[in-house]
């Protein structure tokens, strides 16, 4: 059973190696695909040099259109989301999201991490259904309506559906794993306003949840 994973990043030069260094390294994974969301740094060099197919999208879209992108560029039955900004990443931590995919045990995993920082553990307790590493069936990705302008609501977006088609998911811990915040990344002020943003395009999905 083919599985592909595709990776969204947007000026992600800092971290994207150490995560594609773990990825592009395991046999379960058949395609590694990286989606430059517009990114003006290395992002897209570094995803290269690693092996990963890069598609470099010239304006960013958002990271649920960038993760269309990235499906419609496979075929694969399987598909592992994982953002690019990880610290951590470990083989274990991939197989714990892929297996009970591809055992038939359910239809959509997420990752919860667990003992990395205090910051990005606490978030996670509060919001699991906000986590960008997922594995899940490519159906469920195929059925989700207008995700290309979902943008960072893509992971409540996903939640949602699968909670109303009664599709199995599992919340798996990912020890030891942290990521980048926004702020660490932007700055305090530029962080704290892509952060809004993100808010923003979540509170987006869970109205239009509502209205549905």
């Amino acid at each position: 059973m083919a599985v592909a994973a595709i990776i969204p990043a947007y000026n992600e030069e800092k971290t994207i190696g150490d995560v594609l260094k773990v990825v592009c390294g395991m046999d379960l994974i058949n395609q590694v695909i990286v989606v430059s969301d517009g990114s003006w740094d290395n992002t897209a060099n570094i995803a290269k040099k690693h092996g990963a197919k890069v598609i470099e999208l010239k304006e960013n879209i958002g990271k649920g259109g960038a993760i269309k992108v990235g499906v419609e560029e496979c075929d694969s039955e399987i598909i592992l989301l994982l953002d690019a900004d990880l610290i951590g990443l470990r083989k274990e931590h991939i197989l714990s999201l892929l297996i009970p995919v591809i055992n038939q045990q359910v239809d959509m995993t997420v990752g919860v991490f667990k003992h990395g920082r205090v910051i990005t553990d606490i978030a996670q307790k509060i919001a699991p259904h906000l986590s960008g590493q997922r594995a899940l069936r490519r159906y469920i990705i195929e059925e989700l309506e207008d995700m290309d302008i979902a943008r960072y609501g893509i992971e409540v977006s996903l939640t949602i559906h699968v909670n109303r088609k009664t599709y199995k998911t599992l919340e798996v811990y990912l020890e030891d794993i942290t990521h980048l915040t926004k702020e660490e990344k932007l700055g305090v002020i530029n962080g704290f306003s892509s952060r809004l943003k993100m808010y923003k395009d979540i509170i987006k999905v869970l109205s239009k949840s509502v209205i549905h």
